[in-house]
């Protein structure tokens, strides 16, 4: 099987599906034990008992294919807004992978029809919420298997409005599928929910750290700071890797500074922690996120829903389908992002209060204009919504299933409030880029490091030099596009060197 990393998650996938479609060998040997387990009369969950607290109850094998339609039919509760296209895309892949490694039993026919709605970028429509992140995400798989027995309804191409599956199915020519003994369960217990919103931040977030540290180097130039904070020997006895890494990248954007050199003996004795300690705020970060990798990839290329098939013929069912190590993964991965955006929101302030020759609010004639003073409510506004957002969700916990799954993780909730506290720190973070151009130009003609003067040349194409003002808005959006687009940091890093 393809090992599925955060790094290179899509090419990973792919990699991934292209092999399950044409060896299919992990799934008819799990299935043959549950088919050969079929002919006994032993009791298995979930295969030939009802669900949860309805564990006790057995049903028939002229049943038993009626309980998996039943179990569709009824976890698909899900509420609220739809999960964005991209990511339901990526729960599915994720579910095709880990039904994939061959312990989940999942019949073959089941098992080649979520291939051919990924391979035909069928991709089903999933209410957001509903899952409290214990029996995997059961609402919200329920509603991605939905189109397998004719129900739910498809994304289009476009991602803007849904099709009814029936309509879809009759115009691919297929019909829909007669569930298999346990073919429900495989389905809908796991964490792919969890794990997609997870996987799809924690993917982003790593060019996000390098775009961080690029733009606080941007400010360090534009407010004439001291370099001295960058050392490498502070980083040596201290030795926490994040914030060695971001050190290393601030030193190497510096490079050739001719701003750093016409204030290296200006008796200033220390900067305000904002520029000072990015190294420990945004290292802290970074390690912080390292570990949420870890545990996610981990969570990648695990099988996560239950009972589990094993080679030996034994049929166990556990707890893996539970959400407490993603859970608390996820917490720690929204206040570790928050962070970047609590920091980068303090320095945008600090460009506005006209310090070493700048002035205030960054234009030469304020009254008749407010200059950049309102995109920063702007970004104070997102950090003040970051901490409502990052109280952590693995902290509560309601029994569910008559008291038959005492302890949730809530984990789910986390993974929508983690791409929430993202896309806040992305706007946060373009704020301070393009106020911190706007600054810069106020330093010609000296020169900044030479990477923060690729970077701030880049920007000048896309963003022009502020004058008067303006209809920011525009300004701010194509500041999010260079951060989406990654394009920014892949400029200095084609000129320059490679950011850690």
């Amino acid at each position: 099987m393809v090992h599925i990393r955060i790094p290179h998650l899509y090419d990973d996938l792919e990699k991934s599906i292209a092999k399950l479609e044409h060896d299919q060998a992990s799934i008819v040997k799990s299935r043959s034990v549950v088919d050969e387990a079929l002919q006994s009369d032993e009791p298995l969950y979930g295969i030939n008992t009802g669900f949860g607290a309805l564990a006790n109850k057995r049903v028939g094998k002229e049943q038993l294919k009626q309980l998996q339609r039943n179990l569709i039919l009824s976890h698909s509760v899900g509420v609220g807004d739809l999960v964005p296209r991209e990511l339901s895309r990526l729960m599915l892949a994720l579910k095709i992978h880990a039904l994939g490694l061959g312990y989940s039993g999942i019949s073959q026919k089941t098992f080649k029809r979520l291939v051919y709605f990924w391979k035909h970028d069928l991709i089903p429509a999933v209410p957001e919420k509903g899952s409290v992140g214990a029996s995997g995400d059961l609402a919200p798989l329920a509603h991605m298997a939905l189109p397998l027995i004719g129900y739910g309804s498809f994304w289009n191409e476009e991602g803007t409005e849904v099709m009814p599956a029936e309509k879809v199915l009759s115009e691919h020519g297929i019909e829909a599928l007669d569930l298999q003994p346990k073919d429900g369960l495989s389905l809908i217990n796991g964490t792919q929910l969890m794990s997609a919103y997870g996987a799809y931040v924690l993917e982003k977030s790593l060019n996000l750290m390098k775009a961080a540290d690029l733009v606080a180097a941007m400010s360090l130039e534009a407010l004439q700071g001291s370099i001295k904070p960058f050392d490498e020997r502070l980083y040596r006895i201290r030795p926490h890797a994040g914030s060695q890494q971001v050190a290393r990248n601030i030193r190497q954007l510096l490079v050739e500074s001719e701003i750093l050199e016409s204030h290296r003996h200006c008796g200033k004795v220390q900067d305000p922690y904002c520029l000072r300690c990015v190294p420990q705020v945004h290292g802290a970060s970074r390690d912080g996120l390292r570990y949420c990798c870890k545990v996610v990839e981990t969570e990648l290329n695990a099988v996560t829903d239950n009972p589990l098939v094993f080679e030996n013929g034994d049929i166990i069912s556990g707890g893996n389908f539970h959400g407490q190590p993603l859970a608390l993964a996820l917490d720690h991965a929204k206040i570790a992002l928050a962070e970047f955006a609590s920091i980068s929101e303090r320095r945008t302030y600090l460009l506005l209060e006209g310090h070493d020759g700048l002035p205030e609010l960054l234009m030469e004639e304020t009254g008749i204009n407010s200059g950049f003073m309102i995109p920063q409510y702007t970004a104070a506004a997102l950090v003040s919504e970051n901490k409502v957002l990052c109280h952590p969700s693995s902290v509560d916990s309601i029994p569910t299933s008559l008291g038959q799954e005492d302890h949730v993780s809530m984990g789910s909730i986390g993974a929508l409030k983690l791409l929430e506290v993202y896309e806040n720190v992305e706007q946060v973070l373009a704020i301070e880029l393009f106020t911190a151009a706007q600054a810069l130009d106020f330093r010609k003609p000296l020169r900044p490091g030479r990477g923060v003067e690729i970077a701030h040349r880049f920007i000048r194409d896309a963003i022009p030099y502020a004058t008067t003002d303006h209809y920011f808005k525009d300004d701010i959006n194509r500041a999010v596009e260079l951060l989406q687009e990654r394009s920014v940091v892949a400029k200095v890093e084609q000129e320059l060197a490679r950011l850690v």
